[in-house]
């Protein structure tokens, strides 16, 4: 398995995987240390609750999102974001639809294709 990307990341050239329930996911950039992840949502899709080790950083790049984390909730909008401290309780409602760049520390070796 290759635990590094290409230099360039043309988003174009990389394929969407359908994780379900109306969320998709391209994974860009990565190597050990680092991943960056671009996750799609339809109207009314749910990222459910969730934790994991690594750390994470999102931006919100279109829609709105209804945001939780540990047990708090915020409604965010194009240009906001949010972090994640690892093994936090999180997840979000799309309330229009969107898109989030996700960042992970270290990668999330459980995206990559084995």
């Amino acid at each position: 398995m290759n635990t590094k990307s290409t230099k360039f990341i043309i988003s174009s050239e990389l394929p969407w995987e359908n994780v379900g329930g109306g969320v998709s996911r391209q994974i860009m950039g990565y190597d050990g240390q680092l991943m960056l992840v671009k996750v799609k949502f339809e109207k009314g899709s749910i990222g459910i609750l969730h934790e994991h080790f690594h750390s994470q950083s999102s931006f919100v790049v279109s829609g709105i999102f209804e945001v939780s984390i540990g047990g708090e909730k915020k409604i965010l909008h194009a240009g906001d974001g949010f972090y994640l401290e690892p093994d936090i309780l999180h997840g979000a409602v799309c309330l229009e639809a969107g898109i989030l760049i996700d960042t992970f520390s270290p990668m999330r070796l459980d995206f990559l294709k084995q």
